[in-house]
């Protein structure tokens, strides 16, 4: 685990997606490392995740974007993390070009890029489902309707921006 990439003030998920290591998995775990009962190997990406999705959901895909991007930073050219992050990065964009721009031919390149990161990331990775999030930028591919009213899921729900998230995304700047 990386120091700069810990967050004790981020909580456990509901299950036990890849990504969370649940108590006494860890070699030397004695719950101070992480909150007791468990820990995240990149809470900070778990955090960027929780705002990003929300926005998304909310319809704010170039806030959704900014979350994604600033935490991808963290992380070394072709790490799981760095490709789920920049394919999270070209989801947010594709779906900004779709529903902002009414650029049909830039989602589909974005969403064509996003799917060559997630290639071989697994699809629980830190809460999000990943299939389903494959299964849509597919679909969109060939019928951009398919994104209407189409949510991330992050631990099984469709979580929606709160003021919080809002105030994590300015903060970037």
């Amino acid at each position: 685990m990386d120091d700069h990439t810990r967050d004790p003030s981020v909580g456990p998920p509901r299950g036990n997606p890849t990504g969370w290591h649940p108590a006494g998995t860890i070699a030397g775990d004695d719950d101070r490392n992480g909150i007791a009962g468990g820990q995240w190997e990149h809470a900070t990406l778990r955090r960027a995740l929780d705002h990003g999705v929300r926005l998304y959901n909310a319809s704010e895909f170039h806030d959704s974007h900014d979350c994604f991007e600033a935490e991808w930073y963290n992380y070394g050219s072709g790490t799981a993390e760095s490709k789920f992050l920049h394919g999270m990065v070209q989801v947010a964009a594709g779906a900004h070009k779709q529903f902002d721009f009414e650029d049909e031919a830039g989602m589909r390149s974005l969403f064509r890029t996003a799917l060559d990161y997630f290639v071989g990331v697994p699809n629980d990775f830190y809460g999000v489902d990943l299939l389903d999030v494959r299964t849509t930028l597919t679909n969109a591919l060939e019928e951009p309707s398919a994104l209407a009213g189409w949510t991330i899921r992050l631990d099984g729900n469709s979580p929606m921006a709160r003021p919080a998230d809002r105030e994590y995304v300015a903060a970037l700047d």
